[in-house]
């Protein structure tokens, strides 16, 4: 026989606007310095603004899919064909975000290795005025995203926040190896800074790439939770746990599904009684086996 209690209405979302409003502001920033220095490379010839300006560009992708996601989570809030609500439309965007990140990370190495090998001339005076209006706009982003610590608790915002910080991260490390090798002659530190800034990016990229993975493959099963989950049920030594799924439905709130082999006439009412007080458990499924003659082991 089986029964199930749900403790409420299968909706998990909770609104962010203001997480999307400041992503919002970001992209449009992003994009309007985009334009402007893909536009200002054409009219100069300068090919180190078209550069940035592409660079720019990509950051530009990964804001859009993170707002997407935003906005995506929010129209299919209620939408019933998502099982376990639309939270993971958010992780999905984070994920992806960090792949672009991972991408780019590789594009700053291959341009570093290049730059080693070829020991091309920098117009250093043009590339400065450059990497300090991007570190200044970059700035502003980042100041954005991080005005209190929602990005801690919001993969998606995470991601938005990780893209500004490397671009913070690139052009201070532009700036310095800039600024030496037009003042000491120390030509190396140019593409030493890309090499420094593919490893920091890429460590963040992996960083946020795993975290986003293990829960859009439900890797849950280490949690702590399931521990306490079957301690709980097989407290009264009349029950056993047959089998138990659990799933993270939003940050730290999770659904489970529990098959329990009981020796006892037990009602679903009186697991769900031994599971209260668990906060982070929002919604619970349980299917119940009678089995009076066997002997439960623990």
């Amino acid at each position: 026989m089986e029964r199930s209690f749900c403790k409420h209405e299968h909706i998990f979302y909770t609104p962010k606007k203001k997480a999307e409003g400041k992503v919002l502001l970001v992209f449009v920033l992003t994009l309007v310095f985009m334009l402007v220095e893909i536009i200002a490379g054409y009219i100069f010839g300068s090919v180190a603004l078209l550069a940035d300006g592409v660079h720019m560009g990509t950051h530009a992708v990964a804001f859009g899919i993170t707002l997407g996601a935003y906005m995506l989570a929010r129209k299919w809030s209620r939408d019933v064909s998502f099982s376990f609500g639309t939270w993971k439309v958010e992780v999905l965007g984070a994920y992806t975000s960090a792949v672009i990140l991972g991408v780019m990370a590789f594009l700053v190495l291959g341009e570093a290795v290049l730059k080693l090998i070829k020991r091309e001339g920098v117009k250093y005076e043009d590339a400065l005025l450059v990497a300090f209006a991007g570190l200044l706009i970059n700035l502003v982003s980042a100041f954005a995203l991080s005005h209190d610590d929602e990005h801690k608790h919001d993969f998606n915002l995470s991601a938005a926040y990780l893209h500004v910080i490397a671009d913070v991260l690139t052009s201070l490390l532009a700036i310095t190896a800039l600024l030496g090798g037009e003042y000491l002659g120390m030509w190396y530190l140019d593409p030493l800074s890309g090499l420094v800034g593919f490893s920091v990016i890429l460590s963040w990229s992996y960083s946020l790439l795993k975290d986003t993975a293990q829960i859009l493959l439900d890797r849950e099963m280490a949690s702590p939770l399931v521990k306490e989950l079957i301690e709980r049920i097989e407290k009264d030594n009349t029950s056993k746990v047959q089998d138990i799924h659990l799933l993270r439905v939003h940050h730290d709130k999770y659904a489970c599904i529990l098959s329990v082999m009981t020796t006892e006439d037990r009602s679903v009412d009186y697991y769900i009684k031994r599971l209260e007080g668990i906060d982070n458990l929002v919604h619970t499924t349980i299917e119940i086996k009678y089995c009076p003659h066997v002997e439960l082991t623990h």
